[in-house]
């Protein structure tokens, strides 16, 4: 891929809010055009007016990454909207956190179909775009798929999988000039899991840092290719 970003396109699955939206805005600032896709169409048309007000330059899509056929009608807007893809971020995710006595079927399903079969969706989507502009992949993974906890079954099953599959994939296609990473974050100040973000989260990593990782990945010289990244933050909050 060519490290310069101007007008390049790139897909983000989870844009709305969080590490997406600090990864879109990272992208604007360094000229790309960005898609991005909630859930709640009206939820997308807002984040996008706040990324910028220029229509041209981003994108906002309804789309439900469990469905192989709802990521399919996003990838095909992008791809007229903008006429080409250069970067997927697969970040949209859910958690449900439950010994597995309380851990209902509805919940694991849920978790495994977003986390895991959604990046799945999304890739299949892309690809075939992805392989025109030998673009690059990014799937935001966690440190929750190296490291498993208590309560965390469906969760670090969703994460472990999708380090699996995203390093498989990097190989799979890299013989077409396509790059895959998948970057693994610890603490992330968000509002993942109803989460409301304050100032007792600032030892956390935050969304503008994922961001900024992600545009490192795509300069980056690309004889070089970062293929997992663990980031945690420096230190450890309490509580």
């Amino acid at each position: 891929m060519n490290t310069n970003l101007s007008n390049k396109v790139a897909y983000i699955t989870g844009g709305t809010k969080g590490i997406g939206f600090g990864v879109a805005k990272a992208l604007l600032e360094k000229g790309m055009r960005v898609a991005i896709s909630g859930r709640n169409l009206s939820s997308a048309q807002e984040a996008a007016k706040s990324l910028s007000s220029d229509h041209s330059k981003v994108l906002a899509l309804e789309s439900d990454v469990s469905s192989l056929a709802s990521e399919q009608k996003a990838l095909k807007a992008v791809t007229d909207h903008f006429g080409q893809l250069d970067v997927l971020v697969a970040n949209a995710g859910v958690g449900h956190f439950a010994p597995i006595e309380q851990l209902s079927e509805e919940d694991w399903k849920n978790t495994i179909d977003t986390n895991l079969t959604g990046v799945f969706h999304s890739v299949k989507s892309g690809i075939d775009a992805l392989k025109k502009s030998q673009g690059y992949i990014i799937t935001i993974a966690s440190l929750a798929g190296t490291n498993f906890f208590e309560n965390g079954a469906a969760y670090n099953a969703s994460k472990f999988g999708l380090v699996g599959f995203s390093q498989a994939i990097m190989l799979d296609l890299r013989k077409h000039g396509i790059k895959v990473t998948t970057i693994m974050p610890g603490s992330v100040a968000t509002e993942f899991n109803d989460h409301v973000p304050s100032d007792a989260d600032a030892w956390k990593i935050q969304p503008e840092d994922i961001g900024k990782l992600v545009v490192d990945l795509l300069e980056m010289h690309p004889r070089t290719l970062p293929s997992k990244i663990e980031v945690r933050p420096t230190v450890p909050g309490k509580g």
